[in-house]
């Protein structure tokens, strides 16, 4: 008993130790003892666990490597969303964005950012409970993602338990990346061997993320930088984000030792050329900066838009540029019809990967660019931005070079093409004849941000649609399984799959499923709109053109799309035999019309930045008791809200006379209208 209890103790006397080093090692790159040191520790560990086998605990430096490969990568939602980020590709995007933020900040002069370098790697969500690692999912569509804890846990820069008192619960978003030097020592391996080899290092930290075997992955010279912060429990965040992130370094989390408060526009410029000048140093592959408004009350204030937030912009590098020649020109079919002139080239290596074909955009592109079958072009590839065509170099053209011409028939389905006069894009006319549309259409329906029909990938629409059995989106539903099993690479098992993710994605939103219908220029966030305006697709279906205006940021053009959708035969048609084979969703409540509450007839102003609550949410307050909240002040205006570094707007109200009431005024003039 005293051994063992001696042993206990030793064990977690090296564990500490180890613990320690790891993160002097991995977070603060300032070890204190030698790797040769280091090895003994754990060799030390690995012997007296081996001995006591009862000591073990899963949260031990000795079991980073799993034993047991995985069936299959689970899928994860995620708590709260891992959304993507808009990029600036030249100076003038990233003045338009400072001037976007200002402007909804109320025109302050100067904000503040955080900066650091933009990792090209693979995003991945980190669930600490506890203090201990229990959970790790790839970023995914940003709202569902695969589990991948079992190789997560072998990254030594990744602490499986946190320093500290750290709170209840923390979700931290990190880039897993593998350094150059790793990288290209691992594929010499790879080839003394005669193995396959990876193009770069972010293929090979995201295929390698997700091997189903841990011990493999544990091959692999993973790291790690964290980022940002998810949801927590019993933690209140501090001010600032980057206060945050030294909060994370301070509980054993690694982030990068470059990142940087930078002021105003010229400060992320700065920024911006010195890293580029430090990129080629650099142990890691980087694509770019990443400028995140630094205060998180203007982050609540400037909100989000569609996937990505309005406080933060992807600043990238010039692209990678190779030149090639263009072999021919095709064009594709998309599912409203939209012919894409897509450029077959001599294939070239450029950005990672071998490119044989580069969008055109359309025929205007085409022609502004003067591209000719046999010319000698300029191909850009910027991360997994679809290659495209940047310039013609004319000196090279060939007397045998051919213009490029718009087919006048459909080049799948053979009906004609037209081009409304001032459209850039040509459309095929034949609409669910043409089998390119119906595919696109149906890959569309199927996708993860729409009906999300997990195992309805490219090829089997493909099939479905060449074999007759697929017409419509409603005909999805009517498959059986002996047809799924007739198709190729589809066995019983794989059939009987998609017939379950079938019938799963029956239940789904009102505005996945406007979504998922395809109508012309409706995104996700337009969907949205439209279902939390009408609340009920049948309003939607007999709306006006007006009334579909009246919905918030939607215009005469995309209110023109919807209302043509919804008063052709077909359309309505398809809607109807969805429903009827079971797609539905659960009601949206409607939210009390404006002029219903003891606000009614009272329009509020909001400046400035609140403390006890975002500008969103005392606008929704205000909103929900019956009052109007503008974003001007006039004459009209009842009360002028002003927090913390008003704007401009404070000023006119006080030159108008408008009432200003500060936040504590406020909030004793929602409490009196709710008693």
């Amino acid at each position: 008993m005293s051994s063992a209890r001696s042993a206990a103790a030793r064990v977690r006397e090296l564990r500490t130790q180890i613990n320690h080093h790891n993160y002097r090692y991995h977070v603060l790159d300032d070890p204190e003892i030698s790797d040769a040191e280091y090895d003994r520790l754990l060799n030390e560990l690995k012997a007296l666990e081996a001995q006591y086998p009862d000591l073990i605990t899963p949260d031990s430096p000795t079991q980073r490597v799993g034993a047991t490969p995985v069936g299959e990568l689970d899928e994860v939602v995620h708590t709260t969303p891992m959304l993507s980020l808009d990029n600036a590709f030249a100076e003038e995007d990233l003045l338009a964005f400072d001037r976007r933020v200002r402007e909804r900040l109320d025109d302050i002069e100067q904000v503040e950012y955080s900066a650091e370098p933009k990792l090209d790697g693979l995003a991945v969500s980190f669930r600490y409970e506890g203090g201990r690692l229990v959970l790790a999912a790839t970023r995914g569509d940003g709202m569902r993602g695969e589990n991948v804890t079992h190789n997560v846990r072998t990254i030594k820069s990744v602490p499986i338990e946190l320093r500290g008192k750290p709170p209840a619960v923390l979700e931290v978003r990190g880039e897993v990346f593998m350094p150059i030097a790793g990288f290209k020592a691992m594929n010499e391996r790879a080839l003394a061997k005669g193995e396959k080899t990876f193009v770069n290092p972010r293929n090979a930290a995201a295929g390698s993320l997700r091997q189903l075997d841990p011990r493999l992955a544990a091959m692999r010279p993973f790291d790690v930088f964290f980022y940002s912060v998810g949801e927590t429990q019993g933690w209140k965040l501090p001010p600032r984000h980057s206060e945050a992130l030294e909060q994370l370094k301070e509980w054993g989390l690694k982030i990068s030792p470059l990142l940087k408060i930078v002021k105003g526009v010229e400060g992320c410029l700065e920024y911006y050329h010195d890293i580029g000048k430090r990129r080629s140093s650099l142990p890691y592959e980087i694509d770019g900066v990443v400028y995140k408004v630094n205060r998180f009350a203007q982050q609540r204030e400037l909100g989000f838009v569609a996937r990505a937030p309005r406080w933060a912009i992807a600043h990238k590098f010039p692209a990678h540029e190779e030149n090639t020649v263009v072999r021919g020109v095709e064009f594709q079919v998309g599912r409203t019809g939209a012919l894409t002139p897509v450029a077959r080239l001599e294939p070239v290596f450029v950005g990672g990967v071998t490119v044989s074909n580069a969008t055109l955009h359309n025929m205007d592109e085409v022609q502004r660019k003067d591209v000719r079958i046999g010319d000698t072009v300029v191909i850009r590839r910027a991360g997994d931005v679809i290659p495209e065509v940047v310039k013609v170099i004319v000196e090279r053209r060939p007397p045998t070079a051919r213009i490029v011409e718009l087919p006048a028939k459909c080049p799948v389905c053979g009906s004609d093409v037209e081009r409304e006069e001032g459209e850039a894009v040509a459309r095929c006319t034949g609409g669910l004849f043409c089998a390119a549309q119906r595919k696109e259409s149906l890959r569309h329906f199927a996708g993860r941000r729409a009906l999300d029909i997990d195992g309805l990938g490219s090829k089997i629409i493909d099939q479905l649609v060449e074999s007759e059995l697929v017409h419509t989106p409603a005909d999805l539903y009517e498959l059986k399984l002996e047809q799924l099993m007739n198709l190729e690479r589809m066995g019983e098992k794989s059939a009987a799959k998609l017939i379950e993710a079938l019938e799963r994605s029956k239940q789904t939103t009102l505005p996945r499923f406007l979504y998922a219908l395809g109508i012309r220029d409706v995104g996700e966030a337009t969907a949205a709109a439209l279902a939390e305006h009408f609340c009920v697709l049948d309003a939607i279906e007999q709306a006006s053109e007006e009334q579909i205006q009246e919905v918030p940021d939607i215009g005469p053009v995309v209110a023109a799309h919807v209302f043509h959708f919804f008063q052709q035969p077909e359309n309505r048609k398809v809607i109807e035999d969805l429903c009827r084979h079971g797609v539905k969703w659960p009601p949206i409540k409607r939210k009390q019309s404006r002029g219903e509450g003891p606000l009614s007839g009272k329009t509020f102003v909001l400046t400035g930045t609140l403390d006890g609550m975002s500008r969103d949410e005392a606008g929704d307050r205000i909103t929900a008791l019956g009052g109007k909240v503008s974003g001007s002040v006039s004459k009209k205006t009842s009360y002028v809200v002003a927090g913390a570094d008003p704007g401009s707007k404070l000023k006119k109200a006080q030159e108008l006379g408008v009432e200003v009431l500060d936040e504590e005024g406020l909030q004793k003039l929602l409490s009196a209208a709710t008693s």
